[in-house]
């Protein structure tokens, strides 16, 4: 059995909520091990409050970055630093950048060259560049932990799962669907889940969760775009274009 991948979760505190933290790292445990947990921000800053009590249940770790000049954003540089002195230490194998600022698609690009995949997590008013950079690539609003019933209706609706008519509507998503299945096909036009997953994630910086599932093939089963087989009893997933 290979072993599992060590992960550095940077974040940028001055530009994403705290109420995602639990989600974003629930998410991280699919891909590895999460063994590096830097939170970056001016921690004398009362707006990062909400951040100081999700540290150490979380086990992650303040890296303060004092605001020594005003209109300039000293974490920003901070967290590159960081992310550059990780990269060279080869002690990680992937990265997660927990930010909503496109300043850092530089970053991404850099941490790519290097063969190493970076996991983006930021609220959707994250600009396109930095999204379409990572892979995947997912919305915290769809990853936020609700712990207060009074709030729990807020939160449905965020991560409400889209409909097969809306599905298919998106048409960026089906052309990306549909070339996944034809560039990975055998001879009888039917592909293998994993082998569109990885092309997928290969090519893009989509995510199931984006639409409010948790998994690709829950996502190809509600849009029924594909037919769908189970073989090997039942252990593996099959997928065909619907059309032919």
């Amino acid at each position: 059995m290979s072993e599992r991948k060590r992960i550095a979760l940077l974040i940028d505190c001055d530009n994403v909520s705290h109420n995602s933290i639990e989600g974003v790292l629930e998410e991280l445990a699919k891909y590895g091990m999460v063994n590096v947990r830097h939170a970056h921000g001016d921690w004398k800053n009362p707006s990062l409050s909400g951040w100081i009590d999700r540290l150490h249940p979380h086990a992650i770790r303040p890296m303060q970055q004092f605001a020594y000049t005003k209109g300039k954003n000293a974490t920003d540089s901070a967290m590159i630093i960081d992310a550059m002195d990780l990269l060279y230490s080869k002690s990680v194998d992937a990265f997660a950048l927990m930010t909503s600022d496109s300043d850092f698609t530089p970053l991404v690009l850099r941490i790519l060259e290097s063969g190493l995949p970076v996991y983006g997590f930021g609220e959707k008013k994250t600009p396109q560049p930095f999204v379409d950079a990572c892979s995947p690539f997912i919305y915290t609003e769809n990853l936020v932990v609700e712990q207060e019933e009074k709030n729990d209706k807020p939160q449905q609706s965020a991560s409400k799962k889209k409909t097969k008519s809306e599905l298919r509507k998106d048409t960026l998503l089906v052309k990306l669907l549909r070339t996944a299945v034809e560039q990975t096909s055998e001879d009888d036009g039917w592909a293998h889940m994993s082998r569109v997953g990885h092309y997928i994630s290969n090519n893009s910086s989509f995510s199931s969760i984006n639409y409010g599932y948790k998994k690709l093939g829950d996502l190809i089963r509600a849009s029924e775009l594909f037919e769908v087989e189970m073989r090997n009893d039942g252990s593996a997933m099959y997928i065909k274009d619907a059309r032919k």
